[in-house]
């Protein structure tokens, strides 16, 4: 099988990033940019972004994930902590997360450590969520193989049952990550190629170096 994919060309016209225009701390941009792409149309979820993770086997592994929190400190998602991705972070907290909003031609690549976030910041937020989504945190245990589907939908009843006219109390594998960046890179297409790229350096002293980068 194959397929010739060279002909593909798009032409990026739709904005431009300058030093002139930036904030001199990166998540003051990251906030410019996401509600720039909130208001705008042909982004089902802005707060989609890609993990990367090296894994036990010693291969890198990107996978989507939901942001659901970010403050001057850094990036907060939810996951299984037994999971792939959560065993792997507890190895090696080096990780990559990035988002791509093709409509406003644009990209963020964001270099950083991840750490567990306290347990009653956990506790709150699977509070929050529907109770359909409490019970499937319970009862897949994420990257394990399974016999089927019917396997965990019978899981998923049996738990409905259990736990109807009760609380759902989290469980303690599953919980929060904060990715802490030491590196976040702003890319804006651009025409002919030659697209805008700022990135952000974390410094000793806890400011910020900023440096274009040839695209």
């Amino acid at each position: 099988m194959q397929k010739d994919l060279g002909n593909y060309r798009k032409s990026y016209e739709k904005s431009s990033l300058s030093e002139e225009v930036i904030s001199d701390n990166p998540m003051e941009l990251f906030q410019k940019w996401f509600y720039e792409v909130e208001a705008s149309d042909g982004v089902d979820e802005p707060n989609a972004m890609t993990v990367s993770t090296i894994g036990l086997d010693g291969f890198p592994k990107n996978r989507v994930v939901l942001l659901k929190k970010y403050t001057y400190e850094g990036f907060i998602f939810y996951t299984n902590y037994e999971s792939e991705k959560g065993r792997a972070i507890t190895q090696n907290p080096n990780v990559c997360i990035s988002f791509f909003w093709p409509n406003m031609e644009r990209q963020i690549i964001i270099k950083g450590r991840a750490e567990k976030i306290a347990e009653n910041l956990s506790d709150g937020y699977f509070e929050s969520r529907p109770d359909g989504s409490k019970l499937g945190a319970i009862v897949s245990k994420q990257s394990e193989v399974v016999p089927n589907r019917e396997y965990l939908e019978k899981k998923l009843k049996d738990l409905e049952k259990e736990y109807e006219n009760k609380e759902i109390v989290r469980p303690k594998y599953w919980g929060g990550f904060m990715v802490r960046p030491v590196s976040i890179e702003f890319w804006q297409g651009r025409p002919n190629r030659l697209h805008d790229r700022i990135r952000y350096s974390l410094q000793a002293n806890y400011d910020w170096k900023i440096e274009r980068l040839a695209p």
